[in-house]
């Protein structure tokens, strides 16, 4: 029996069981799209949420002050550690393994303008920290070095504070009263995506030289309360790869100073951002593995449904096998039949598969979806899996029927009924 024989007659088989053909490569068809779609909707979310993590900084590193846990040096446990504007410039003059770095001070503070009023938060910073943490411009100009060192009343709006302050009117180069004081706004920020913040979202905040928030609006004095008091400190490190050499040069530096143990986490409270990137970024790599998992169960399920087909239409066509090895077929050319008829179904299911789950995934990149729906993309290795998983499936559930096939004796096969 030659190829194209083999071919006719399985073309003849699947056109005279039309829907039970058509169901039996919907579970392949379904299955292979759904290995290639989940699997690409887990990366989707991990690709995503790794953006939504560089919304809040560039391997970022935020410092609070805390209360020690241990005795140093013949001092009490249980002391606050506050930290100032001169650790800050420690941190930039002394940790070799710190790229930038930046101070914090966070005034809640009444701001009016020309049409309208507002009580946000207004930060003071020193200019690198609109690099490492991502502030992009939508119109006007950053901060500089010079606003900085002169302490000028300038000041970069948020998208959410610019909507509240100047809704549809120009804000660059307009006058802004912060609690009494004049401030001009140089800038106004692009709106952001953040799926994470250590005090509020960014786009709610008016940004300002450190110097000049720390001259016009001073912290209140009371307990705890320093000279040079700071929220918190942000930085940068040089080397992501040694992001926990750079936090423990920056304990180590700041310990010698506040006099506490470098090892006492309590002295200061750390939010290593790089930490809980790598946390999100295994989470995310489980999830995709499950996808994965459970879709090529989904094809496993679909490729016993094409055995179980093909057990079926061996039973059917058992005085068919016995007619033709009456009239001279062998059992090589019972089991070619059989298992390209396996073979041709798992096949073009799986052609068809590949094609709807690529172009499933293609389609979803170029159309509009909500945020919380990240765009899938399209993996190599769940291509690759799937193929090798149908390969496997198309030798199982073609091989066993068409062996079974072949095995029935003539003149069995010729009795039944």
């Amino acid at each position: 029996m030659n190829v194209i024989e083999i071919l006719r007659q399985t073309l003849e088989s699947f056109r005279a069981h039309k829907m039970r053909m058509f169901l039996t490569m919907f579970g392949i068809v379904w299955g292979i799209a759904s290995v290639i779609l989940l699997v690409g909707l887990g990366r989707g979310f991990s690709v995503d949420s790794k953006k939504r993590m560089q919304t809040l900084g560039k391997d970022l590193v935020i410092v609070w002050g805390g209360r020690t846990s241990s005795q140093v040096g013949g001092l009490a446990a249980g002391r606050e550690v506050s930290l100032t504007i001169e650790d800050a410039r420690l941190v930039r003059d002394e940790c070799y393994q710190v790229k930038n770095v930046s101070p914090e001070l966070r005034r809640s503070v009444p701001e009016v303008s020309q049409f309208n009023s507002a009580n946000r938060g207004v930060v003071g910073m020193w200019p690198s920290y609109q690099q490492f943490r991502s502030l992009l411009l939508s119109e006007g100009r950053l901060l500089t070095d010079e606003d900085e060192r002169e302490a000028r009343r300038v000041v970069i709006l948020g998208d959410a504070a610019r909507q509240q302050l100047f809704s549809g009117q120009p804000a660059v180069g307009a006058a802004l009263s912060i609690k009494g004081v004049p401030y001009s706004v140089i800038g106004v920020l692009q709106k952001k995506k953040q799926n994470s913040n250590y005090s509020g979202p960014d786009n709610d905040y008016l940004y300002a030289p450190y110097s000049a928030v720390a001259r016009d609006f001073p912290p209140p004095q009371k307990p705890g309360i320093v000279r040079g008091y700071l929220d918190n400190i942000v930085f940068e490190v040089s080397d992501p790869k040694e992001h926990e050499e750079a936090v423990l040069q920056v304990r180590r530096t700041l310990g010698r100073i506040h006099h506490f143990d470098p090892k006492d986490k309590d002295a200061l409270f750390i939010w290593d951002t790089m930490e809980g990137a790598k946390l999100v970024e295994n989470i995310f790599n489980v999830v995709t593995i499950f996808f994965a998992c459970v879709a090529i169960i989904t094809l496993c399920l679909g490729g016993i449904g094409v055995m179980n087909i093909m057990l079926v239409s061996v039973t059917e066509r058992t005085r068919e096998i016995g007619v033709r090895k009456a009239i001279g077929a062998t059992r090589r050319d019972i089991l070619r039949q059989f298992f390209a008829e396996s073979a041709i179904l798992t096949m073009v299911s799986g052609v068809l598969g590949l094609t709807f789950g690529v172009g499933a995934c293609v389609a979803m990149t170029v159309i509009p979806l909500p945020d919380f729906v990240p765009h899938p993309i399209v993996s190599p290795i769940s291509i690759i899996a799937s193929v090798l998983t149908l390969s496997i499936i198309t030798l199982t559930a073609g091989m066993y029927p068409a062996q079974r096939a072949a095995e029935m004796a003539p003149v069995d096969s010729l009795r039944y009924e």
